[in-house]
C-alpha cells in the first residue's frame, strides 16, 4: 500500500513533463579564484560542469577514482583557461575512500564556495560494495551523507557557500517512499530503475535534514534533474542494456553542457542567494512529489545513515 497515495496532485506531474522542455537560465558572472568542488569529473555532467566553472575564472578541486584521467583533464583546464585544478582520487564503492575523502576536504584552509555532488552509478544487476552495502545506494547516496557530514561544521564558519546534488526526476518512480525494511533489496526483486530512484529520494529526503542544520548560515543546499543529457552512465551494465541506452535514449539526449549551465547558475547566480532546500528541474523551481516531503522519512533515514556510514563515533 502506498502512504502516500492521496498527497500525489496531477498537477505537479504536468509540470515536471512541461519543464522538461525548458532550457536553463543563463549566469554571465565570473566565479574568479572561487573553490569549486566536483565530485565524478573525468566525464558527463561533472566533466562539462568543469570546464564550465573553468571558464569563469573558478579554481577546481575535483574527486575521481581514475588518477590518469584527473590528472590529464586538470592538464585540458589549465592549457585551455589558464585554471588552478587540482584532484582527489576516491572510489565512492569503499567507505574508506569516502572517510578519506571527506577528511581531506574539511581540512582544507580555504573555503568551499560550490560544492557539487555529481558522481554516481546505475545498476541493471545488484551489487554489494565490499563494505556490504547495495552499491546504487552507497554511491549515489551515502557517500554525499558521509562528505556533507564531515563538512558540516566548517561549512558553518563560511560566510557563503553552496551545495548541489546532481538528482533526477527518476526519484519519482520511489513512489511508496523508502522501504527501511529492505534498503538493500535482500528480498525484494532488484529493479535498476527503482534502485536508482531509491538513492535519488534518500538525497532529497537527507536534504530536508541537513537544510535545517544550516539555517542561519551563509550555506545553501539545492537538488536538480539535469535534463535529459547523453552520458557514460551504466557503461558497467551488459551489452543489451547498452544497446537499448543508445537506441531508445541517447538519440533524443541533449549535450551535458545544459546541465553544466544549469549547476554554473544554481551555483552562482545572486538570484540564488537564500535559496535553500529546493528541487530543481535544471534551473525550473519544482514542488517535489510526496515522498521527498516526508520529514519523519527523512529523521529515520538520517539515523540510519550515521550509523551505515560509520558516522555515529565521529
Amino acid at each position: 500500500m502506498n502512504p502516500y497515495r492521496s498527497e500525489y496532485k496531477w498537477s505537479n506531474v504536468f509540470a515536471m513533463i512541461h519543464n522538461l522542455k525548458l532550457d536553463p537560465k543563463i549566469c554571465d558572472e565570473d566565479f574568479h579564484h572561487r573553490l569549486v568542488v566536483i565530485s565524478g569529473a573525468t566525464s558527463g555532467i561533472g566533466y562539462a560542469a568543469a570546464r564550465k566553472y573553468a571558464s569563469h575564472g573558478a579554481d577546481l578541486l575535483l574527486i575521481n577514482r581514475n588518477e590518469q584521467k584527473s590528472q590529464e583533464i586538470c592538464d585540458q583546464l589549465r592549457r585551455d583557461f589558464n585554471a588552478n585544478c587540482t584532484y582527489l582520487l576516491a572510489d565512492f564503492s569503499k567507505l574508506s575512500d569516502i572517510h578519506s575523502a571527506a577528511k581531506h576536504l574539511a581540512a582544507l584552509e580555504r573555503d568551499i564556495d560550490v560544492l557539487i555532488h555529481n558522481a554516481g552509478i546505475y545498476l541493471t544487476r545488484r551489487t554489494l560494495t565490499e563494505d556490504g552495502l547495495e552499491a546504487v545506494f552507497q554511491v549515489n547516496y551515502l557517500s554525499t551523507f558521509i562528505l556533507n557530514n564531515y563538512l558540516l561544521g566548517r561549512l558553518k564558519t563560511q560566510t557563503r557557500g553552496r551545495i548541489l546534488y546532481v538528482n533526477s526526476e527518476a526519484y519519482r518512480f520511489a513512489v511508496a517512499g523508502l522501504s527501511f525494511d529492505e534498503l538493500f533489496w535482500e528480498k525484494r526483486r532488484y529493479s535498476g530503475l527503482k534502485s536508482y530512484a531509491a538513492a535519488k529520494l534518500a538525497q532529497l529526503l537527507s536534504m530536508i535534514i541537513l537544510n535545517e542544520k544550516l539555517e542561519g548560515t551563509g550555506i545553501t543546499i539545492n537538488a536538480m534533474h539535469p535534463g535529459n543529457v547523453k552520458t557514460n552512465s551504466g557503461q558497467e551494465n551488459g551489452w543489451l542494456y547498452k544497446m537499448l541506452k543508445s537506441v531508445l535514449i541517447d538519440p533524443f539526449a541533449r549535450s551535458t553542457e545544459i546541465a553544466a549551465e544549469a549547476l554554473y547558475y544554481l551555483g552562482v547566480s545572486p538570484e540564488l542567494d537564500n535559496i535553500s532546500g529546493k528541487f530543481f528541474n535544471l534551473t525550473t523551481l519544482e514542488e517535489p512529489a510526496p515522498p521527498a516531503l516526508d520529514k519523519n522519512a527523512a529523521m529515520k533515514l538520517w539515523k540510519i545513515s550515521m550509523e551505515l556510514g560509520g558516522l555515529n563515533g565521529t
